[in-house]
């Protein structure tokens, strides 16, 4: 925004900053000059572009690129116009220049593999893109806040903690961060899951280091594995379907709103092939790669049940499968999650909030929806870099907190219940039943479950093991 005095910028949300220039700053009257200022101070927006360029005079975007063809703005304007339309202006090819990065790397984490496809000579331009524009293509900007993050060592930070506890307790913690996260990943869709499913799920994660499951067949094969039998899909969704809530019985208040299924297949296969192209990509860390394929699948919502386990599945997938998992460990990331809502809520809301003012939809009587108008490019081109700064804090959270507190619970437990054993030679299964029922009732035994449970302790027993778990484990 150009103004009248100096420069000024106010921060709004979610890293979006307001820039206000002096009138010295002032484009042109063009659309075309314009649209170079936007490259030049605001970065790309390749949603926004591809509809401006729907609307623009191509003759005149034509003349203006012609009257400086090699200069950077107009030959990524050029690029991007028949990238995002697929239709080529009556320009030649160049035949000469240096070729320039249609994104910057100081601005944006950018792929670096030198692939033919993509090195462009026609505008001498190398697409250095995390993606592909005509299937999924996120941006992630290089924010002070992920260049801070980008520079901790999350593996040795992890090992710096677990140091500390012995290797035996260390396999002992693995089967209850497996369940921690389960339990968590559940309870972040307000679900409450039997034994079955509970278990299903913990046997998924522990197959999360071994396999790559981010391809159709296999998403399909897990997605059957932890939802109810009843809501399994052989594909993905052929409807529209959408997050609410039901305000009154009459009115539905829209929470976020999935891509058309007719735009779904596209979107899902361009995701996969990101995923695999980040891969083999050295140039963007492994937590930009989880976030990029794991938020792109919850915002795309291909299934119609398990999508909010699937994205965190994916998480864990990709953290393990690259390698920032020291062997042995597992991060509840969902445990991070759900004892941060607001920053979780955040990381969804940063895209969804947006989008339904975007978007015309309809809902009749039965609570169907229908959309209009063409809305792929939204769901095709997200800026994802509040996404990925939200779970390097998620990851930095689980080492922090959730696994110390896990470890130290484990510790805890094992003093607690040597004490108990030297007060009353009990089985394992009752000790561990009056630790829990103590627990949860802040160290001491309720009078009903001693009756149930523990009528042969006497007085004096009783007092010493409640003073025991309150001294080793604090409820």
């Amino acid at each position: 925004m150009v103004g009248s005095s100096g420069t000024r910028k106010l921060v709004i949300q979610d890293g979006l900053v307001e820039t206000t220039y002096p009138q010295s700053y002032w484009p042109g009257d063009l659309d075309e000059n314009h649209l170079e200022f936007a490259l030049k101070y605001d970065g790309i927006n390749l949603a926004t572009l591809a509809l401006i360029f729907n609307v623009i005079d191509a003759g005149s975007l034509c003349d203006w690129i012609a009257s400086k063809p090699t200069g950077k703005y107009a030959r990524k304007l050029w690029f991007l116009y028949e990238y995002l339309t697929g239709h080529q202006l009556p320009l030649p090819d160049l035949s000469q220049g240096n070729y320039i990065d249609l994104l910057e790397n100081k601005l944006y984490y950018t792929a670096a593999w030198l692939g033919r496809s993509e090195l462009l000579q026609r505008q001498r331009i190398f697409v250095n893109l995390p993606g592909g524009i005509s299937g999924f293509c996120p941006v992630v900007r290089r924010t002070e806040r992920l260049s801070e993050l980008e520079q901790i060592d999350i593996p040795e930070r992890c090992r710096e903690i677990v140091a500390a506890y012995p290797p035996e307790l260390l396999k002992r913690a693995l089967s209850y961060l497996y369940r921690k996260e389960t339990r968590a990943s559940f309870e972040l869709e307000h679900l409450q899951p039997d034994s079955s499913r509970t278990e299903k799920f913990i046997a998924l994660l522990t197959k999360a280091e071994h396999r790559d499951f981010c391809e159709k067949e296999l998403l399909i094969e897990i997605q059957n594995s932890i939802v109810d039998y009843r809501y399994r899909d052989t594909d993905y969704r052929h409807n529209q379907n959408y997050v609410g809530e039901t305000v009154t019985p009459f009115q539905e208040k829209i929470h976020y709103i999935s891509p058309k299924p007719e735009d779904l297949a596209g979107l899902m296969d361009g995701l996969v092939s990101v995923h695999k192209k980040l891969k083999r990509e050295p140039a963007i860390p492994v937590v930009v790669h989880a976030a990029i394929i794991s938020y792109g699948f919850v915002f795309l919502h291909p299934f119609e049940d398990g999508n909010g386990r699937l994205h965190r599945f994916l998480i864990h997938n990709i953290l393990s499968q690259r390698g920032l998992v020291p062997e042995g460990l597992m991060f509840p990331v969902s445990a991070a999650m759900l004892n941060n809502p607001i920053l979780y809520e955040r990381s969804l809301e940063a895209f969804s909030v947006p989008l339904l003012k975007l978007i015309d939809y309809e809902l009749d009587e039965s609570g169907e929806m229908s959309v209009s108008g063409q809305t792929g490019i939204w769901y095709r081109c997200i800026d994802m870099t509040v996404q990925v700064e939200s779970l390097y804090e998620f990851i930095l959270k689980t080492i922090d907190d959730e696994l110390k507190k896990e470890l130290d619970f484990l510790v805890g437990y094992d003093s607690t219940k040597k004490a108990l054993q030297e007060i009353v030679d009990m089985p394992d299964r009752q000790i561990d039943l009056f630790i829990r029922v103590c627990r949860q009732n802040k160290g001491r035994l309720s009078a009903t479950k001693r009756a149930s449970h523990f009528a042969a302790l006497t007085d004096e027993e009783v007092e010493r093991m409640e003073s025991a778990i309150r001294m080793n484990y604090a409820p």
